[in-house]
């Protein structure tokens, strides 16, 4: 056994897409340690401000128990304007926001906070513009009969059906699914993180 072992690496996040985009850059966590958190917005929150708030609290929640370890924690959400769409519970919800995105264009805003051993961290937002083409209401059908929209920020996956919905995308595609891999990756380098 080695005398420096490296330090462990946590995802305080229970979602497998954070997890398959880390294994797309060639990490992949020790440990996967959802943290347990209130993730309602506050009043008048902007959403810069929930996904920031959300991701450092998620990582708080896990870093005081490993102190010694590199904890990932981040949160995503679709603004339309200034409204926070929230993830679907029915599929009438998930119509109605996919009737609000429809022909328009939204945002897409991730927030990364990363704790390093010895206390060190870094925290980031990123933010990309999606815009979607006019959905008629075959589309709209034939969508949520997959039942992907479950579980999905805004109602939708960007990487399975939805993808030919998506007339432009501005900015980081992988902050979309989940998780912006080159943000994160820079961070995690910055606070001494071993890529390699």
């Amino acid at each position: 056994m080695p005398d420096n072992p490296s330090p462990e690496f946590i995802l305080a996040s229970a979602s497998p897409r954070r997890v398959e985009l880390l294994r797309q850059i060639g990490l992949t966590p020790d440990q996967i340690l959802p943290a347990e958190i209130d993730e309602s917005p506050l009043k008048d929150e902007q959403p810069r401000e929930l996904v920031a708030r959300l991701a450092a609290a998620k990582v708080a929640a896990i870093a005081k128990d490993h102190p010694e370890a590199y904890v990932l924690a981040a949160d995503t959400v679709v603004a339309c304007g200034r409204r926070i769409m929230p993830k679907a519970e029915t599929s009438d919800d998930a119509r109605a926001f996919l009737k609000l995105l429809s022909g328009r264009r939204h945002r897409v805003i991730g927030g990364v906070s990363i704790f390093a051993p010895g206390g060190a961290s870094s925290a980031r937002v990123v933010e990309t513009a999606v815009t979607f083409k006019r959905l008629s209401s075959a589309e709209l059908d034939y969508y949520l009969a997959s039942d992907e929209w479950q579980d999905k920020a805004g109602a939708y996956a960007i990487q399975g059906l939805a993808a030919r919905f998506v007339r432009s995308l501005n900015g980081s595609y992988s902050n979309v699914v989940g998780l912006p891999l080159f943000e994160t990756s820079q961070m995690l380098s910055g606070l001494g993180f071993d890529l390699t």
